[in-house]
């Protein structure tokens, strides 16, 4: 194999890898007395809990669309309370106004980057011996240049409260390996969140 489409099949291979998110679930949690909840028309907020401006009004515009796409009314939270976090009162008062019935909430709580690298070398059967180096050099030998690479795990921490009554519906903390970016972070979070709390009977399936 030439060095040239090893180093090709290298990268390729990294590549794929590095683009294929996976969410699972380091813990989950479902209030004992949870009522069944039917979230189809119904009004909730998405709110990202970060300091970064940018990335909080875009992680809710995300989120807010994934709540509707699911039959919710999903509204970020920014749009009612601004930028900046209010107080607790004045942010039900917003909710209120708003006819909000419930917020999800997403957090990041970890992000971890470790970095996988391989320095190449050579390959091959060529170099047992004298014999087998003398006939097979430049034939059965091949050079790697080596790769590098970073994996990367983010955790974050996922909750669903209603407003009336005030209180903890269900409680999750993902990791996905390897997001290509914000938006794909949040729908994958999203959508496991949306398979687990089906699967355990919060919401219709």
């Amino acid at each position: 194999m030439s060095r040239t489409l090893c180093g090709l099949i290298c990268s390729v291979a990294l590549c794929l890898g590095a683009c294929a998110g996976n969410t699972t679930f380091i813990s989950t949690w479902k209030a004992p007395d949870a009522p069944h909840i039917e979230p189809a028309g119904r009004t909730i907020v998405a709110l990202v809990l970060s300091h970064d401006k940018k990335r909080r009004r875009d992680a809710e515009t995300y989120l807010a669309y994934e709540l509707s796409i699911r039959g919710a009314n999903g509204i970020s939270a920014y749009t009612l309370t601004g930028l900046d976090y209010p107080t607790l009162d004045q942010a039900r008062a917003r909710f209120k106004e708003a006819g909000v019935k419930g917020v999800v909430v997403m957090r990041l709580v970890g992000h971890d980057q470790t970095t996988i690298s391989d320095p190449g070398g050579f390959s091959g059967t060529a170099y047992g011996s004298f014999g087998s180096y003398y006939q097979s050099y430049g034939v059965g030998i091949s050079y790697s240049s080596g790769y590098e690479y970073t994996e990367s795990e983010v955790r974050i921490e996922t909750l669903i409260y209603s407003l009336n009554p005030d209180k903890l519906l269900w409680a999750g903390t993902s990791r996905t390996a390897n997001p290509e970016g914000l938006q794909e972070l949040v729908t994958e979070v999203a959508d496991a969140v949306s398979k687990q709390v089906r699967k355990q009977g919060l919401i219709a399936k």
